[in-house]
């Protein structure tokens, strides 16, 4: 019966077409049934329930403000299970004020952050495979393209060692924004991991979006973001 699983999973990657390494010590059952290769490893990828397939909603017709008689909203609506979330409160920018000059109200910026960690072995990937073979690990995310300010996304992933701890790749991904036209759309970010050297048993992903509260909060949402392991290799 172990047999006929190996076979299952040979047949359905090409495992040892692509010189991947095949253990009979490997669960194949539990393999097979988990599924590891070309699906998205992440769990809940769109947490704004939205698609960058679809165009974002205008920021301005979308400020988050309380009903009456409530207190101000400070973080975003959506379904976060699956991730952990935190927030970071910037200090106000007070530069290019003139000394003396009575200021009403300026915006506060804050970071939202989410992350998670998949554990490889958990999802059905086995140490020969990891530690030899090295398969590409792709990673993907959309932002949107908020124009709150020049930085409103950043994007970390780290391929961690067994204790969870131990970095042994990493990819940080924090770009500017052009504001001087406007523009409202999804940007894509994307890298692949590959030769990384082997003991890589975790992946943790990690993106921070910036949002605005000036009477109303204004986000910069995220969609459609990916873990994918793949058996086939880019030339």
């Amino acid at each position: 019966m172990a047999a006929e699983w190996k076979q299952k999973c040979d047949s359905e990657w090409a495992l040892g077409a692509h010189c991947v390494p095949i253990p009979d010590s490997v669960d194949w059952k539990s393999v097979y049934e988990k599924k590891p290769f070309e699906r998205n490893l992440l769990q809940n990828p769109s947490p704004y329930g939205v698609s960058h397939t679809t165009a974002p909603p205008e920021p301005l017709l979308t400020g988050e403000r309380p009903p009456a008689g409530q207190p101000p909203r400070f973080e975003p609506d959506g379904d976060f299970s699956g991730w952990s979330t935190s927030t970071e409160v910037l200090p106000y920018d007070t530069s290019g004020i003139p000394p003396g000059a009575v200021i009403c109200q300026l915006p506060q910026f804050r970071w939202f952050s989410l992350e998670q960690r998949v554990d490889l072995k958990a999802k059905g990937l086995w140490d020969q495979l990891l530690d030899e073979f090295q398969p590409e690990i792709g990673i993907e995310d959309w932002y949107e393209e908020s124009q709150l300010h020049e930085s409103i996304y950043l994007l970390d992933v780290k391929l961690l060692g067994a204790d969870g701890k131990t970095v042994i790749k990493e990819h940080t991904c924090s770009p500017e924004e052009e504001l001087e036209s406007y523009s409202h759309t999804w940007k894509k970010v994307s890298h692949v991991f590959s030769n990384y050297g082997p003991g890589v048993r975790y992946i943790h992903f990690l993106h921070r979006l910036k949002n605005k509260f000036m009477v109303e909060l204004f986000n910069t949402k995220v969609t459609d973001s990916s873990v994918v392991i793949r058996v086939t290799k880019s030339v």
